[in-house]
């Protein structure tokens, strides 16, 4: 079962380090509490365990990183309050990843305040939220994303499905707003183009985290005659989805973006063995020894599971680009970190100045059982199916970017 989500004191600032002039403050605004802060919570501890790596190695350009803990409760207009409270509170570096919606009005928010407040501007660097158009046509330069977007993980997981002859028939689910939406036509439209023959037999829309019960979901998709389901849902959307299939009996394989989210090993047990696939940019266990390393520790301390290698990759390349630029004001980190290339424990990453995405090697892997490392204090873990490299995920962008003067 989920862990439960003790009381957050929204008012108090959970930190990393002492406070102090010298201190530079990134602020985490993400649901820290209800039905979605098994998303934001791995990411708030994994991002303070980090910061003491960050800052044992000089921080950033000599000065300590200190992370402030902000619950937006996946709500856009409350982000908003969030965002205005960092600011109040000498902010300037700002990341979130659960929920598109929230990205949105973060990037006009920030968009609005640099250009009103010239020498104080404030850069988001966003970990999770993958809707294609805040690297296309709404691109930013005051934002940068460290995630694959949904189209480049679409075009890597569709690969893998194409190769597979038994695949004929496909039903979508996907939680109802921008990103769901985005990975829906992203399904459809690359399927048509790389097996024409597959049938999309269901494409669902549902409220996010509104649902506690998608056996009627499951039931529709069982009368399909499905052979795979896609989705996109994350939190507990997709913990209660395929729990419902595995109760249900639901045979068919779902290919997922969030499949190893915080609760699914532990619902699903053997039930989930060789059925649930996920597109990530890495899986459930390290080759690297350091890495494997950081991995155990962060469970020891935080009992949450090293889910987010990107919030690594980001810190590590906001290090680098501060220690670059020799400053930790936005402007200059922001233009060190355009065209940055950083070498992590799954190859090499690019950030592409052109629209401030990561270009990163994907993977695609498996719940297994008896793995070495297992998740949530089981044995069961995501096992390696297929490596993408780095040029095939990456996909063209249509963004202008308008850069300050």
């Amino acid at each position: 079962m989920l862990k439960p989500i003790f009381t957050f004191l929204a008012a108090s600032l959970l930190l990393v380090g002492t406070a102090s002039a010298e201190t530079v403050k990134l602020a985490l605004i993400d649901p820290l509490t209800g039905p979605m802060a098994a998303a934001g919570q791995p990411a708030f501890e994994h991002l303070k365990y980090e910061a003491k790596r960050i800052n044992a190695n000089g921080g950033l350009n000599g000065q300590d990183l200190e992370i402030v803990g902000l619950d937006n409760k996946v709500n856009p207009q409350e982000s908003l309050v969030q965002l205005q409270k960092a600011i109040d509170d000498g902010v300037r570096y700002v990341t979130q990843g659960n929920g598109s919606s929230v990205a949105s009005a973060l990037i006009s928010a920030i968009e609005k305040h640099n250009q009103r407040n010239p020498g104080e501007e404030v850069l988001y660097l966003n970990y999770a939220a993958v809707d294609p158009a805040f690297t296309n046509e709404r691109c930013s330069y005051w934002h940068f994303r460290f995630d694959a977007n949904a189209d480049m993980k679409m075009n890597a997981l569709t690969d893998h499905i194409a190769a597979n002859d038994d695949i004929k028939k496909v039903y979508l689910i996907n939680q109802d707003y921008s990103f769901g939406q985005a990975v829906s036509k992203a399904a459809r439209e690359m399927l048509k183009e790389k097996r024409p023959d597959i049938e999309i037999v269901g494409n669902d829309f549902h409220p996010l985290a509104k649902v506690k019960d998608f056996t009627p979901y499951v039931s529709k998709i069982q009368s399909s005659g499905a052979d795979a389901v896609i989705t996109g849902n994350w939190g507990q959307d997709v913990t209660l989805l395929v729990k419902a299939a595995a109760e249900f009996g639901l045979e068919a394989p779902f290919f997922t973006y969030y499949g190893a989210s915080s609760g699914v090993v532990t619902q699903l047990g053997d039930k989930g063995v060789d059925r649930i696939y996920q597109i990530n940019e890495y899986y459930g266990e390290f080759e690297d020894p350091e890495m494997a390393k950081r991995q155990t520790e962060l469970y020891e301390q935080a009992e949450w599971d090293f889910y987010y290698l990107r919030l690594s990759t980001m810190l590590d390349m906001l290090k680098k680009s501060a220690d670059q630029a020799k400053s930790t004001d936005p402007v200059d980190v922001a233009k060190a970190m355009e065209g940055m290339k950083l070498e992590t424990t799954t190859g090499e990453v690019v950030m592409r100045a052109e629209d401030h995405q990561i270009q990163l090697p994907m993977f695609i892997s498996v719940m297994k059982d008896d793995m070495e490392y297992g998740a949530e204090g089981t044995d069961y873990n995501f096992k390696k199916v297929a490596r993408i490299d780095r040029e095939a995920v990456s996909l063209p962008t249509t963004c202008r970017m308008r850069r300050p003067k």
